[in-house]
C-alpha cells in the first residue's frame, strides 16, 4: 500500500512536468484525495511548485482552480510557487497567479522576501506597476532585514523601478515609507547617498 502511495505521488510530479491535464485528472479518479495530501506537510515540493518551475501555465491555473492551497505552500528552500516563476521567468504564470489571487504578491519566503521584493529588485517595471495595482498594501511589507522594496530596488540600482515605487507612494499618500529604516538604520535616502545614486536624490526632492 504504501509503495502504491509513493508510486502516485511520482506519478503526479511527472504528470506535473509534462503540464498534462487529462492526466491529472485521471490520477484525482485514482485517488480522489491525492490533492490533500500536500496540506498536512509543513513544507514540500507540490505539484504547483513543479508547474510553476518548468513553465506550465495551463497545468498551473488547473492546479490554483482544483486546489487554491497549494499557491501557499514554501518548498523546502523556503519558496512558493510564485517565488519559482518568477525567478524562471514564466511571467504568463505569475500573471495567471495574480489573476486568481492577488495577495500571493504579499506572500513571504526564505528571508520575508515577497513577489514584490523580487520584482523590485529585478527592475521589471511593468510587473512591478501590476503588482502594485494588484496588491497596494504589498508595497509595506518588509523582509526579515526590514526592508521595504523602495529599500530594494534602490540598493539594487534599479532606478527605473524605483521612479515606479516613487510614484505609487506618492499617489496613495504613503510617503512616509520613505522614512522607514532598515535593519541598519538607513532610509532610502541614506542608502541613495552611500552608493552614490544621485538620481534617486533628485527624484526625492522634486
Amino acid at each position: 500500500m504504501a509503495s502504491q502511495s509513493v508510486d502516485i505521488y511520482e506519478r503526479l510530479s511527472m504528470v506535473a512536468q509534462d503540464g498534462d491535464i487529462e492526466r491529472l485528472y485521471e490520477l484525482i479518479a485514482e485517488s480522489p484525495n491525492i490533492l490533500e495530501h500536500f496540506d498536512n506537510v509543513s513544507f514540500c515540493e507540490t505539484p504547483l511548485h513543479i508547474a510553476a518551475e518548468k513553465g506550465q501555465t495551463h497545468f498551473a491555473m488547473e492546479l490554483m482552480t482544483l486546489k487554491p492551497s497549494l499557491a501557499l505552500k514554501l518548498n523546502l528552500s523556503g519558496f512558493s510557487p510564485m517565488h519559482l516563476a518568477l525567478q524562471h521567468n514564466h511571467i504568463r504564470i505569475v500573471r495567471g497567479f495574480l489573476a486568481i489571487d492577488s495577495s500571493l504578491i504579499s506572500i513571504k519566503g526564505r528571508g520575508r522576501i515577497t513577489p514584490l521584493h523580487y520584482v523590485a529588485q529585478l527592475g521589471n517595471e511593468e510587473l512591478l506597476s501590476e503588482f502594485l495595482f494588484a496588491c497596494p498594501s504589498s508595497v509595506e511589507d518588509l523582509t526579515i532585514k526590514c526592508e521595504t522594496a523602495v529599500h530594494i530596488a534602490v540598493k539594487s540600482h534599479q532606478f527605473m523601478a524605483f521612479k515606479v515605487l516613487l510614484g505609487w507612494v506618492r499617489r496613495v499618500n504613503k510617503e512616509e515609507i520613505l522614512d522607514w529604516k532598515d535593519e541598519d538604520g538607513n532610509t532610502v535616502f541614506h542608502i541613495a547617498a552611500s552608493i552614490n545614486q544621485t538620481e534617486v536624490d533628485v527624484s526625492l526632492v522634486i
